[in-house]
């Protein structure tokens, strides 16, 4: 059944609409499937995503016609894969808000904006590229409680462009039992700031949670003592249930209190796995502290070889509703994970209240930024060109081989990591930064495939450190 006549209507402003501040738009790319039309599909994507069915149906009324899903401009070819790009405005009525506090919820705006309309069988490839949230539903959302400044704030630093946060994930990511897991915390703490769980890091029968983190937390007040620096671990808090997050979390910070350091913690929370639910709990139940999330599988709905799901800028302005205080981005290009250089926008919408995305403008209205998160197969030698790229060095970087595969030790890689970003802020080219800078150096030897590849000469202009 062709719904076009209802749900969609190409006169209508897109800038009417914003002024309007009544709809939260969105734009799709779509691929119909053989036989059918191209405002066909469009327009059955929004009935499907709103107030529409398959027939008429008798319950349908005045009040249901106005909240119906729009279908308001169309470019059959706006891409060269035989994709057409769709812009939707969806009624902020539509939209659940909770019993308990009136805010909106990721989830069941999710549902609508990219749900059933996944596995409709009229189309060969849907997909969410950007959206805008109007004022009126921004103020309700919960937004991150605890952002970068208040790490910096944590570290000594100045709670406005406090810089580069050096950071690692404990490797092998699986297999080390307690003591060694908590000694490789300690070597990276004499050089660097924080400490990540990887994602499958938790509770596993060879390295129990509760005798692996008084472990660490003895590390940690070793390292900090050693050094007068302040030192943050990010624990894994993700579980299928509610209840053993909220006892992994109390757990962890009763263990760091037995040193003081209970406020020298984050939890990380896997977001794809556990979904909205598992993000909101840590949110709301913890709002003191850092929440990291991590997007263990995100590929699969993200990743640009897909014609289905979502842009990663979607994946993080999500992420920022739902209120992470960082996530990880991915390298643009410069580490081992998919991406290129265009992803800063994907920082850029995370850390401004106001920003371009792909096809909206989002104004955040004062929301809590939060903070990309980099990693994926990066060390020091990649770092100056990612700073470049994105224009400034206000991120945390776990870099696990980056820190653990240096030639002389963890603490070595964490240093290195730190100077270089010191040289890219500085404007001092690599190599000659490298010759007063040992750690950094000693990350030219360490890396050698790395080196040859983005510094040609260096092994002439530099020679060996071994």
């Amino acid at each position: 059944m062709d719904q076009s006549n209802r749900y969609a209507d190409l006169s209508l402003n897109e800038a009417d609409l914003i002024a309007g501040g009544r709809h939260l738009l969105t734009a799709y790319k779509l691929k119909p499937a053989p036989g059918y039309g191209f405002l066909e599909v469009a327009a059955h994507i929004a009935a499907e995503s709103s107030t529409g069915t398959n027939v008429e149906v008798s319950t349908t009324d005045d009040f249901t016609r106005g909240v119906d899903c729009m279908v308001y401009e169309i470019d059959e070819t706006a891409f060269d894969d035989g994709f057409g790009l769709f812009k939707a405005a969806y009624p902020v009525e539509l939209f659940d808000i909770n019993i308990t506090d009136g805010n909106y919820m990721v989830s069941q705006m999710h549902s609508l904006i990219l749900g059933n309309n996944q596995g409709m069988g009229d189309h060969v490839g849907l997909r969410l590229l950007d959206f805008q949230v109007p004022k009126v539903m921004m103020d309700k959302f919960d937004g991150p409680s605890v952002g970068i400044s208040d790490l910096w704030k944590l570290l000594g630093r100045p709670e406005k462009d406090g810089g580069y946060i050096s950071g690692t994930i404990i490797k092998p990511k699986l297999g080390l039992r307690p003591e060694p897991f908590a000694k490789a915390a300690y070597q990276f703490w004499l050089g660097g700031d924080f400490i990540k769980n990887d994602e499958p890091q938790g509770n596993q029968t060879f390295c129990p949670m509760k005798t692996v983190l008084p472990m660490v937390a003895e590390m940690m007040d070793k390292a900090q003592q050693e050094t007068g620096e302040v030192k943050i671990f990010s624990a894994n808090v993700t579980a299928d249930c509610y209840k053993e997050m909220i006892a992994r979390g109390d757990y962890i910070k009763e263990t760091f209190a037995k040193h003081g350091n209970e406020n020298h913690l984050a939890f990380l929370v896997d977001g794809v796995v556990t979904g909205v639910h598992g993000v909101t709990t840590c949110r709301r139940e913890f709002p003191d502290t850092f929440l990291h999330y991590h997007r263990a599988g995100h590929g699969s709905f993200t990743s640009y070889k897909s014609p289905m799901g979502m842009d990663p800028l979607v994946h993080m302005k999500l992420s920022r509703l739902m209120g992470a205080s960082g996530i990880h981005t991915g390298t643009m290009g410069y580490g081992k994970m998919e991406g290129h250089g265009n992803e800063t926008v994907l920082a850029y919408m995370l850390e401004r209240d106001e920003c371009m995305g792909h096809y909206f403008n989002q104004n955040w209205y004062g929301m809590k930024p939060t903070v990309a998160i980099i990693s994926g197969g990066m060390n020091a030698l990649r770092l100056p060109g990612f700073f470049e790229n994105l224009g400034h060095g206000n991120v945390i970087n776990t870099c696990g081989g980056g820190a653990y595969g240096h030639i002389d030790s963890p603490g070595a890689g964490a240093k290195s990591l730190s100077q270089a970003y010191e040289c890219w802020k500085s404007g001092t080219d690599p190599i000659e930064y490298a010759k007063t800078h040992n750690e950094f150096a000693r990350a030219f030897d360490s890396f050698p495939g790395d080196a040859d590849k983005i510094y040609p000469d260096w092994r002439e202009k530099l020679g060996s450190h071994k």
